[in-house]
């Protein structure tokens, strides 16, 4: 009997070891899809089981969140030597893809991720750093980066803070379009438009809540806002219509077919172009905590780094361009209680970091409890369906298929009609000809956000409507269709710090705070109690381009 026990334990050690590869030191591949692109690594170890070398890339198409979060991550890993990492918050799928590309990669080599040797040399992390320039931008989305091209463009030395990983902030998840009256692209395509028509538009649906004065600029700026944006290589020559307007007045960019890109993306792309060919200075991972006031004058910023360095930036006048604070839902709950628990199209690092610094030197907010939500959301994962679809002719049905609500109502109305529904939810749907005209559509395919009917009939089944109800509602006719359910979720604060119209920040007495400007979603007072699709791109491309302007003629008048 022993015997027999001795020779199974035999067997046992030397099947075990069969099933194991020895380790190997060299280059491995691992690939990893996500959604039609390919994330392919090359991973290199030495004798030593150490990380030597990692280079990321992605074969096929690549979109934007991922060409700015793979350096990031690829970055992590060499200054870790280690691959379990964190992941890139608002970059979810692409970090844990590249996570995935990396340990089949590791895998091929003959270890697991628990058996490699961690870096020697523990990093050298500073505690302490001191920066000095004419201009601190606190915030790298759309907003900071327009507002630093516009400082730096005029001759001064800028630096843009980010606190999260990669720039874009909320600009880079925009699909719809941008706001501006009586621009070139509009009287090529014979679409009358005016800025008083754009004007009154934007108080209407702000319910006239809206500062008027700030309104007027956005609206009389608009067409130099997209003159500008055409300077940097971002043309936005398509022309369509989003909730609100009287006329088509969003504008899109489109591909070298004709079809309709991703607005945001875009923007953000040519931004980071932009800033770069200037030379603004730009650190990621970056916490702004507090402002530095001297003799009643805004001079710099306080922040903390990722990796703990407490950084100060001396300056001469700061912008805060930090966003809003919709993916803080405790925050949005105070002020509206009865989003308690919303789903949020924002990117997560949008949390109202400005009402604890604004709080410490008297800054004033104005409509904080004006906070929108987005009819069309998908509550799996907070993806925003871009309204422009519903401009192109996308129809909303309920649970039933009945047709429900005028899909070019605003998005108040819209939402309020939607969450009245059994469900509080509904289906949008699109036809094969909206599907062949829209880059933003078959994004969303490549996302596996519809569901698919090669008929009506068959769509009704796939979604649960009735089918006669359903092809009366419709009135579109171009097989197969597209429906992706949708409900609302929080996408837009229109409160925030108070600007006058040269976006200098206010405080609670109705001064200006020397030295210290804002603009974009950080801002209150020019969207009112609801913002109009198209708007918030506007918004931060006109007041941007003046917070970088005045914050530069400050600095000169007062010879500082």
């Amino acid at each position: 009997m022993k015997k027999i026990f001795k020779i199974l334990l035999l067997c046992l050690v030397f099947f075990s070891g069969c099933g194991r590869k020895e380790y190997l030191p060299g280059t491995y591949l691992g690939q990893e899809k996500l959604y039609k692109s390919v994330i392919e690594v090359r991973l290199t170890l030495d004798s030593d089981k150490k990380i030597k070398d990692l280079i990321a890339s992605v074969k096929g198409k690549e979109e934007l969140i991922t060409k700015e979060a793979l350096p990031v991550l690829v970055e992590r890993v060499k200054k870790t030597g280690n691959i379990d990492i964190d992941g890139i918050a608002g970059a979810t799928y692409t970090s844990d893809a590249f996570k995935r590309a990396v340990e089949k990669a590791l895998k091929k080599s003959g270890l697991g991720k628990n058996e490699i040797k961690k870096i020697d040399e523990k990093l050298v992390e500073k505690n302490y750093e001191i920066l000095t320039t004419d201009v601190v931008v606190v915030g790298g989305g759309g907003a900071g980066m327009v507002s630093a091209s516009t400082v730096k463009e005029l001759g001064k030395d800028v630096i843009i803070l980010e606190k999260a990983s990669i720039l874009g902030g909320n600009t880079a998840r925009a699909t719809g379009g941008i706001n501006a009256a009586d621009t070139k692209y509009q009287r090529e395509k014979g679409i009358k438009d005016s800025k008083e028509l754009f004007f009154k538009d934007t108080m209407a649906g702000g319910h006239n809540l809206n500062d008027p004065n700030l309104v007027n600029i956005l609206a009389s700026k608009s067409n130099d806002t997209i003159e500008w944006f055409d300077s940097i290589g971002a043309k936005f020559s398509d022309v369509g219509k989003m909730g609100g307007a009287s006329v088509n007045r969003a504008h899109r960019p489109v591909d070298g077919n004709g079809l309709k890109l991703p607005v945001g993306a875009v923007m953000v792309e040519k931004l980071i172009t932009h800033c770069n060919k200037l030379g603004v200075k730009i650190v990621t991972g970056t916490k702004v905590e507090s402002l530095i006031v001297s003799d009643g004058r805004v001079t710099g910023v306080r922040a903390t780094k990722l990796d703990g360095t407490k950084l100060i930036v001396n300056s001469k006048a700061v912008i805060l361009a930090m966003g809003g604070f919709g993916a803080n839902n405790k925050l949005v709950s105070k002020y509206r209680p009865e989003l308690k628990g919303f789903i949020t199209t924002n990117a997560p690092s949008i949390t109202g970091d400005v009402v604890e610094i604004g709080k410490k030197i008297g800054i004033a907010f104005v409509d904080m409890d004006q906070i929108q939500i987005h009819p069309t959301v998908r509550q799996e994962d907070g993806a925003l369906i871009t309204e422009s679809l519903r401009g192109d002719g996308a129809v909303l049905v309920n649970y039933r298929g009945e047709h429900f609500v005028n899909e070019l109502e605003t998005r108040d109305v819209v939402s309020k009609a939607e969450i009245s529904q059994r469900g509080g939810f509904a289906w949008l749907i699109v036809d094969q000809k909206l599907y062949n005209n829209s880059n933003v559509i078959k994004s969303y395919d490549e996302k596996g956000y519809f569901i698919k009917g090669k008929n009506l009939r068959e769509l009704s089944e796939n979604i649960g409507t009735d089918y006669k109800t359903l092809k009366n509602s419709l009135n579109l006719s171009n097989p197969p269709y597209y429906a992706v359910k949708v409900a609302p979720g929080v996408h837009h604060t229109m409160g925030g710090v108070k600007i006058n119209d040269g976006a200098h920040v206010m405080d609670e007495n109705g001064n200006i705070i020397e030295g210290l400007f804002a603009a974009g979603e950080v801002t209150g007072g020019i969207h009112g109690a609801n913002r109009l699709g198209g708007n918030a791109l506007a918004d931060l491309g006109t007041f941007g381009r003046i917070a970088g302007k005045n914050a530069v003629e400050e600095i000169k008048n007062t010879s500082l």
